[in-house]
């Protein structure tokens, strides 16, 4: 067998002389940039594909990247009692990721995306209500300052409702749903199975939406749909591993550079300048959302439980 070359194996001898949290800072920050990069690709492919049929296709090929993984594991394991649950959450999560790719191709990269960091906020709200968790007084204030970032953004007073920043925070509160269900079935299903029935589910709701919006994608939109799916599944990767390996309280704001590329990718491709308000509110749901995982972490390192943030 050939020898790996000298400078990869050199990068595997410093990556393993890295602490926990530095790999795991690094991971996020790659897993930002695939998620940008993602982005940037579906404002343009917009232009010619619906969103439905981009997230047919997102699933389709995520499921595909997966199958090794899925293979690994026997038939048997793959039995569950959720399927309803399961199902469900394909349905919330499949409508939440069409509703982004609409707010991606209509609104700037960084209004999407500081909207999309809203997330953890509808969380708590949800996990309250549905799973019983009590949440103590300084994270419901952290929550209801960072809806005040919401509101700063969406501005519904300035100029009319702005239907399409309605639509993406809409979407933050599906993929909330979704990620509160994951938390509900991870009791008792294990992560690949979430994940087969994720894909799967997914594709198969969305099919009948995507025939009715068809349009043959030329060689390049095949091309562009398949980018798609491999940015957002090696994002997706990048962010567990990353949250698997470190801390979230160190680990979790590195998320927040995702911003900033979306600002330079949006000025420099798409010639966005965003105004301030859209930074007032973007620094006030990061702020608050922070403040929430800071909060979180603290509360699981008081009951002895070795504390990981949700990614999903």
């Amino acid at each position: 067998m050939a020898e790996p070359p000298a400078a990869w194996s050199a990068f595997i001898v410093r990556w393993g002389r890295l602490s926990p949290n530095a790999r795991a800072t690094v991971l996020v920050l790659v897993g930002s940039v695939f998620f940008a990069l993602n982005d940037t690709v579906v404002k343009v492919l917009g232009l010619t594909q619906h969103p439905v049929q981009m997230g047919f296709f997102r699933y389709v090929f995520g499921f595909l990247f997966l199958l090794p993984t899925f293979l690994r594991h026997s038939l048997d394991t793959y039995a569950t009692r959720r399927l309803p649950i399961h199902l469900g959450r394909a349905v919330i999560a499949g409508l939440g990721q069409v509703g982004l790719y609409y707010a991606v191709i209509h609104m700037y990269l960084a209004d999407v995306t500081a909207i999309a960091f809203s997330r953890p906020l509808f969380l708590t709200v949800l996990a309250v209500l549905f799973l019983g968790e009590v949440v103590n007084g300084r994270r419901w204030s952290a929550t209801a300052v960072g809806f005040v970032g919401v509101l700063i953004m969406v501005r519904p007073g300035s100029h009319g409702l702005d239907w399409t920043a309605l639509i993406a925070v809409g979407s933050s509160c599906l993929f909330a749903i979704g990620l509160l269900l994951v938390r509900y079935m991870a009791r008792t299903e294990p992560a690949h199975r979430i994940l087969f029935y994720y894909h799967v589910g997914s594709a198969a709701v969305m099919l009948g939406p995507a025939l009715w919006f068809w349009t043959d994608p030329t060689p390049a939109e095949w091309g562009m749909l398949f980018l798609v799916s491999a940015f957002t599944t090696l994002g997706m990767v990048c962010f567990v591993r990353g949250f698997m390996m470190g801390e979230a309280s160190i680990v979790g704001p590195m998320e927040y550079v995702r911003l900033v590329y979306a600002a330079l990718l949006g000025y420099f491709l798409f010639a966005e300048v965003p105004d301030i308000w859209t930074g007032i509110g973007a620094l006030v749901i990061i702020a608050a959302t922070i403040t929430i995982a800071r909060l979180e972490a603290r509360d699981a390192r008081r009951k002895g439980v070795n504390y990981r943030a949700s990614v999903g």
